[in-house]
């Protein structure tokens, strides 16, 4: 759901993809090539939300800040389930792990990763391509071309995602029992996988 919050109407490019079951509220600008996944809470009430070009916001994320403040999402950010980012700048090519909390006026250089259920706390400032983890977040060591690598080609998956959602995804009921040897599902399965 879409909603205008105290006249600011969200700002979103057509090919970027909100889940019917998200929530999108007030001063929020999504780029191009985004996914927001079900469950999620983009709520621009108190502050301004920017999410660039090429970021995923995977289910039941939560992204907020402090009064008067602007939350951005760098180009190709990847926000893994259940995330909640509340405040600061996520740096471009930045993976935030599954369930962590980044707190406000925290920068994250490009390139980091954040480890799943890690807390950032407030006010933290991390150079680029290095790898957080703990409560209170600690670094712990440099992000390796191959782990950048590995991290770009999943962003990737999911800007593809974003655009098949606007043509394949649709509401169906259930089978009642499963058909035994689907081999249409399996094809398209290895179709969608090769591509």
């Amino acid at each position: 759901m879409i909603y205008e919050f105290n006249g600011f109407k969200p700002v979103i490019h057509e090919s970027a993809f909100i889940h019917p079951q998200a929530n999108v509220t007030g001063n929020v600008f999504i780029g191009k090539d985004v996914y927001i996944g079900p469950f999620c809470a983009i709520r621009g009430d108190f502050g301004k939300i920017i999410i660039e070009d090429g970021c995923n916001v995977q289910e039941s994320c939560t992204v907020h800040m402090f009064p008067g403040t602007t939350t951005t999402l760098k180009k190709n950010a990847h926000i893994g389930h259940g995330a909640i980012i509340h405040g600061g700048t996520i740096g471009e090519n930045c993976l935030i792990g599954m369930n962590a909390v980044v707190m406000d006026n925290v920068i994250l250089g490009e390139g980091c990763i954040i480890g799943a259920l890690c807390f950032v706390p407030a006010k933290t400032d991390i150079p680029a391509r290095k790898i957080v983890v703990g409560n209170p977040g600690k670094v712990v060591k440099d992000v390796s071309e191959e782990m950048l690598k590995w991290k770009t080609e999943g962003t990737k998956l999911y800007q593809k995602l974003a655009h098949e959602c606007h043509t394949i995804l649709k509401e169906c009921e259930p089978l009642r029992e499963d058909e035994p040897n689907r081999p249409e599902q399996e094809a398209a399965y290895k179709i969608w996988k090769d591509s």
